[in-house]
């Protein structure tokens, strides 16, 4: 499958629901009268678009309908054109540290998909002939230390752990001497689910952070925070105050395919000036694509 088709795929749900929504608003409507902008702005921010994006697209649909009238008027194009336009300054992938590990901390509340999006950026790495390692940075959660071994053997990426109820800040010192010792060129850290509001829990990541900075100067040279597209908006609650807590350098969408509230991504883009990096499509290990705001726009308003 194509990448085109993947985000087509995986933005199914939001695209249908929108697509249904604007061709009823156009097609019943055809003068484009205050009524029928309401109701615009209603189904854009029903996809979690943001209020932000939805005036942008809605003020555009607005121009265009002045200068040229309903006949030429291709509200689709028009958004389309808004959310490429504004995600354009997006920087998708890795960054690369100039020497040594690049060291991935991989943050984010509980069932967000970090473990998961841990062993698919392992991959995608490798599948780019670089080198990667794992660390299993979760010792509080049931069967992380294992869900994350299963994935480093079915992937063939070494996987750093500790016992249950290990001191996470430890768990990821050792990574990294052992990403310095074999010379990988990354390490993936799974850092534990924690919740937004849990002050004590942030501490213990800022420990986690300040630790690795000492032991490899720049580390972590990203911090991602995974987000679940399922719960829409909530998502941008989350994004503020892990941002607050450690400064993050991206964010990785997971679930995409799951939900018709896609949008989200672009009014998060948007309101925290963040680069969404990668996007989880579905559950293959290869479904986590570097995002593209160009497909993702034409995946998201294509007629």
């Amino acid at each position: 499958m194509g990448l085109f088709q993947k985000f087509k795929a995986g933005l199914q749900k939001t695209h249908s629901q929108l697509a249904h929504e604007i061709k009823r608003i156009v097609t019943r409507s055809p003068r484009l009268d205050a009524a029928t902008l309401e109701e615009l702005e209603a189904a854009l921010i029903a996809a979690d678009l943001g209020l932000a994006m939805t005036a942008q697209i809605v003020g555009a649909v607005r121009t265009a309908y002045e200068s040229q009238g309903s006949a030429g008027l291709d509200v689709f194009a028009v958004a389309r054109a808004e959310v490429e336009k504004s995600l354009s300054a997006n920087k998708a992938g890795l960054v690369r540290a100039p020497r040594g590990p690049t060291v991935v901390s991989i943050v984010g509340v509980n069932g967000t998909g970090k473990t998961t999006t841990s062993a698919k950026l392992a991959h995608l790495v490798q599948s780019h002939k670089k080198t990667a390692l794992l660390a299993a940075c979760d010792t509080f959660r049931a069967a992380a230390i294992e869900q994350i071994k299963i994935w480093g053997q079915k992937l063939e990426v070494e996987v750093i752990a500790g016992a249950y109820g290990a001191d996470a800040a430890s768990v990821a010192h050792d990574a990294v001497a052992a990403a310095q010792s074999r010379q990988a060129d990354y390490l993936f850290l799974d850092t534990a689910g924690r919740l937004h509001t849990k002050h004590n829990l942030m501490q213990e990541l800022q420990k986690l952070h300040r630790v690795i900075g000492k032991q490899l100067p720049g580390a972590p040279h990203e911090v991602l925070l995974v987000l679940d597209a399922t719960t829409g908006m909530n998502a941008l609650n989350q994004a503020r105050e892990f941002n607050k807590a450690v400064p993050l350098t991206g964010l990785v969408v997971t679930k995409l395919d799951g939900t018709s509230k896609g949008g989200m991504v672009v009014a998060i883009q948007q309101e925290l000036g963040l680069p969404v990096k990668f996007i989880g499509l579905g559950e293959q290990a290869d479904d986590l694509q570097p995002f593209d705001a160009k497909q993702f726009a034409q995946a998201l308003f294509e007629e």
